[in-house]
This record gives structure tokens, sequence and C-alpha cells, in this order.
């Protein structure tokens, strides 16, 4: 039986709902097109219209010319390093060699010496650098010292093309002197960033976890990539290597670091003459420092002495077990030609102050008495 249901349309409603929301959509568009503002461009159109005619700037500020050319003549000197490690195809057994990082660094001599930082260079299987001229070169390590993170590479290429940093001195700086760095940061090349010195006296870990003393802290801006480049004084002289930041995120954040040019004089022709730095010791065995400190002592404790040794000479006593077998503390070595000396680090750096050979005045305590005795510096490794 067919029933008729007079209520149900022919055409549902919603036959009709998409075709009009299509077309009430694009009339809106139509409406807005003719009457906005943003795209009614009648009005302000100028057939006439040409470029603007430049104001005259006039002569450069001085300290803008003085930074100027201080760039000009340092940037010659300063190079872009990159890290490489040598992987190899075990199918093919080809060896490639990939990117592995990149910092900075400055030629030091027209032998084609280069100076930078030791961890930009640690781990690296090989290494190329790049020149102002933008001219890449095959690196060799010379020689590297860990403990105040600096390294020589060397590259072969013609002496005219090279351009030495000028050298100058950490010992007369003051805070508040300003300051240029210059460098690679996050691969940018000859990137320029000045500040000035913040402090001076300051102390870092180096990658051995040993305390880098003496350090310059600056506010010019060093982020990663800049490690190993120069610190400058507004004469373009080397007066600090750029080799850490203190930040939370890993960029810089206001304070950076650099290693004293005079500590990098020092290091750097012993790196060139032996590939390694051959420190000045007295020929001593010191106890660690919390062992000093659980001791109650103020001081370096010695706990063996090399037979035959300057030490030895000198009668520095070591600590040793009495013919009862109790325990008889060594010498406590408390300061060195009137440096100071607390702890084993201390001790390291105030020896490495003076060549080897030098005879230095060695403070000590010996049973509760203060002596001083006479300790030629020996080279160890």
């Amino acid at each position: 039986m067919r029933i008729n249901n007079r209520y149900s349309p022919r055409y549902p409603l919603t036959a009709y709902f998409w075709p009009g929301l299509v077309l009430l959509v694009l009339a809106a568009v139509l409406v807005w097109r003719i009457w906005s503002p943003w795209t009614n461009r009648s009005p302000g159109i100028d057939p006439a219209a040409a470029p603007r005619v430049v104001t005259p700037r006039g002569d450069l500020a001085e300290d803008e010319k003085s930074t100027i050319a201080l760039f000009k003549l340092v940037s010659p000197s300063v190079v872009h390093i990159t890290t490489l490690a040598v992987r190899k195809d075990y199918f093919t057994l080809d060896l490639w060699q990939l990117p592995q990082g990149t910092g900075s660094g400055f030629l030091w001599d027209q032998d084609g010496r280069i100076v930078t930082n030791y961890h930009v260079v640690q781990g690296a299987d090989a290494a190329q650098v790049t020149l102002a001229d933008h001219s890449t070169w095959q690196a060799r390590l010379v020689g590297a010292y860990p403990d105040k993170d600096l390294a020589v590479l060397v590259i072969d290429v013609p002496r005219e093309r090279l351009q030495p940093i000028l050298l100058g001195t950490a010992s007369d700086l003051q805070v508040g002197q300003k300051v240029f760095a210059i460098g690679n940061p996050f691969g940018l090349d000859q990137s320029l960033t000045t500040g000035v010195i913040s402090a001076l006296g300051r102390e870092i870990e180096s990658v051995t976890r040993r305390a880098i003393k003496g350090m310059i802290q600056t506010d010019a801006a060093i982020n990663p990539g800049n490690s190993g480049g120069p610190l400058l004084d507004s004469a373009g002289r080397l007066i600090g290597v750029n080799t850490a930041i203190f930040s939370p995120s890993g960029a810089f954040a206001g304070i950076g670091f650099a290693i004293p040019a005079d500590e990098v004089n020092r290091v750097v022709p012993q790196l060139i003459k032996h590939g390694k730095l051959t420190r000045p010791g007295l020929g001593i065995q010191v106890a660690p420092d919390q062992l000093g400190r659980e001791l109650g002592l103020t001081g370096v404790l010695i706990v063996n002495v090399q037979p035959g040794g300057p030490a030895a000479e000198a009668g520095l006593r070591p600590t040793r077990r009495d013919d009862t077998g109790r325990l008889q503390l060594g010498d406590v070595i408390v300061a060195v030609n009137d440096t100071p000396v607390q702890t084993a680090d201390d001790l390291l750096e105030a020896l490495e102050k003076y060549p080897i050979g030098t005879p230095v005045q060695v403070a000590i305590l010996r049973d509760s008495q203060k002596q001083t005795v006479t300790v030629v510096l020996q080279a160890i490794q």
C-alpha cells in the first residue's frame, strides 16, 4: 500500500544548504575585495613615484673609524677551523671525512703555526683551516696542553700569504678597558664583537678538570665557534684567547672568559719546541687535597720524594711510617717564593711561573714549625 506524506518535501532543505553557503562566501569575498582599504589601491597611487634622495651621512665617528681600522688590521690573522671525523665504509672500505665541529684560531708566525683552544680540536681525526682569503688548507697538530686549553696547529702555506697576529700583554689590563673579539660564531666567519673587561683574575675549569687561573672576564659577545679566537685591545694586539662562556643556554649571556696572552706566550713556544709542555717540578708526589683537609692541614702534604731528585737533595721529607708502624706526616708546602699554596693546583700554578733549572724558595711546615728550603726545579712529564 502507498502512503502519501504531504508534509515531506520532494526536495529536502539540505539540498540547498551547501550551494547557498558557497555563494554567500563568494559574495563576502567580493565585497571585501571591493571595499577593503588594503586591497583598494586606487588612493595613493602616483605614476611619477621615484626613489627618495639619500640623506648625506657625514663623516664616521672617531671610535667607529678606529674599530673599522682594527678589524682590517687583525682579520687577516684570524682563521676558521673545521674539525673532521674519519668514518669507514665497511662495505667498500672507503674512508670518509665528515665535519665534526668548528672553532676559531689565529696565526702565530709566518711558518703557518696557528693557536687555538685544545677543546676545539679535542677528539678530532683531522682539521681544515680556512684563511681570511677563503682558501682552505689541511692542518696538522703540533702539540697541545689540555690543562690550559691550548693547542697549536700548522698549515703549509706560502709565507707571504700569512700575517701573524700582533702580541700584547695582559699584565697591565684594567677593568673597564675596551676589548674586541674576532672569530667564527656558529660557523659565521670573520665576526667582530666589542665590549669591555668585566673582571680580572677569574678561575674556570679546563677539560682536564684542572683550574685555569688568572682568566680575563669580558662582556664582548663570545658564542660557540668563537673558541680559540683572539681577544684584542684597542691597539689590535692579542691580550687573550677566547675560550669559554658562562651560560645555562649555551649561548652568550654577557660573561665570557679568555686565557691571558702572557700565559699563551709561555705555553705556545714550548708546544712548538717539544710538541708538549715540559713542566717544572720538585720531584715529589703530593696527597690529594681532600686528604689534606681531612687531616686539618693548610697546604700540600708531601707523600713521596723522588730519590736523587731536587726535593731529596734539598732534604724535603715524605710521609712514612716509623719503626712502630705509626704514620709520620711529611713536610707540608705552604708557599713558593712567597706565593701562598693551599692546594695541588696552587702548587702547580706557582711552579709554572719559573723556567726549569730555576732555584725557588719553598716554605714548609715540619713538625708544626715553618722552614724555608731552596729547591732547583726539574723537568717533569
